[in-house]
């Protein structure tokens, strides 16, 4: 009898490793391992926003709805729940990516301001934080790619043969990607317009 389940133990476990299932796995743990360092990496700027803000607010305390639209974007980002499960909820995810671009958006509003301040250019904190934000930003671009290739690896497992039988068998279902938030602006070629504007008329 022993022996017999033994074999049973073998062949399950060949069967298993042969249709995907530790490949799935595997990749599975990988998405979540990167997307917590795409989490790590936003909470990072999120932390950069309050003293940027407040460096900012010491020169131009005039741009208040610039600075406002700043620290209302970065508590709404603040206010979503980045857990694993928001892998599961392509919803849920695109919310997270939405609240995460609305605070790209605002800092790049942010910078634009600054543009108008020399001496808050000039000024060693701020250009600490600026360093710091530039530096951050990049690691979100790598974690975002990383965590990309990672969810591209897994969907292509679930849905290929025979591990997509595995997937059906156990729930394994696509998971949602980063996408580009104004896919359609992007996708419009820009018009290019040499002609020289006509001159005012008297």
């Amino acid at each position: 009898m022993r022996k017999i389940l033994t074999v049973l133990a073998a062949l399950a476990s060949l069967s298993l490793t042969n249709c995907g299932y530790n490949a799935i796995q595997s990749e599975d743990e990988q998405i979540k391992a990167n997307w917590s360092e795409v989490v790590n990496q936003y909470q990072r700027r999120a932390d950069l926003v309050p003293n940027l803000v407040n460096s900012v607010k010491g020169f131009a305390q005039q741009e208040k709805d610039v600075l406002l639209g700043v620290t209302n974007a970065r508590a709404k980002v603040g206010s979503i729940q980045a857990t694993p499960e928001v892998l599961n909820d392509p919803a849920a995810f695109q919310k997270f990516q939405a609240a995460q671009g609305e605070l790209s958006s605002a800092l790049s509003r942010l910078l634009v301001v600054t543009e108008n301040y020399p001496q808050l250019k000039s000024d060693a904190l701020f250009k600490d934080l600026m360093s710091q934000l530039e530096g951050t930003e990049n690691r979100i671009t790598v974690a975002r790619n990383r965590y990309i290739k990672a969810v591209q690896d897994y969907n292509v497992t679930i849905r290929s043969f025979p591990s997509n039988l595995t997937a059906m068998v156990f729930g394994y279902k696509e998971k949602p990607n980063f996408a580009v938030a104004n896919e359609k602006e992007i996708s419009t070629a820009p018009k290019v317009d040499f002609n020289p504007a006509p001159a005012p008329s008297k």
